[in-house]
């Protein structure tokens, strides 16, 4: 039941707890149940709306910062995680496999203040050796929702 509770949620946290318990065919109330105990537990750890701040008023600048690391003696990239992790600007934080460390995820108002985060917070910590930013230029696909894209017909014409 967890599991497919938690792909419907993962669509759709807003769905209807009864629309959600018929459509996999198990009582509301075991649903319920079963979605606090998820709660409790940590595996659901938030209720999130995904919105296309490109067609608000509401300017944002999103960026990806590669980093490299320096792990600490017998605490490895956990100490530096929680670190960069406090920071407020941070959206995302990921240890990564490859060239760089983590993968820090943020959003600013301009490029000028996520430039100011990575030079004035997060470049200076201890432990880190270089960064590396990327701009968002356009957001197509978040989370899995489609954000610009709409289906054209490519097909060709052909009259007799």
């Amino acid at each position: 039941m967890r599991n497919e509770i938690l792909t419907v949620l993962e669509k759709n946290s807003r769905i209807d707890l009864n629309e959600l318990a018929v459509r996999l065919g198990f009582d509301e109330a075991a649903v319920a149940n079963e979605i606090a105990d998820m709660e409790k537990e940590g595996i659901i750890c938030g209720y999130h709306t995904l919105i296309n701040w490109d067609k608000t008023s509401q300017e944002k600048v999103t960026a990806l910062i590669e980093v490299k690391v320096t792990p600490q003696r017998g605490l490895g990239f956990d100490s530096i995680a929680q670190r960069i992790l406090n920071y407020e600007e941070i959206h995302a934080l990921y240890l990564m496999s490859g060239g760089f460390d983590f993968t820090v995820i943020i959003e600013g108002k301009t490029m000028k203040s996520v430039a100011q985060f990575v030079s004035e917070k997060l470049a200076p910590l201890e432990s880190v050796l270089s960064t590396s930013t990327h701009f968002v230029l356009k957001k197509y696909k978040d989370h899995g929702t489609m954000l610009e894209f709409t289906s054209k017909d490519e097909r060709i014409m052909i009259t007799p």
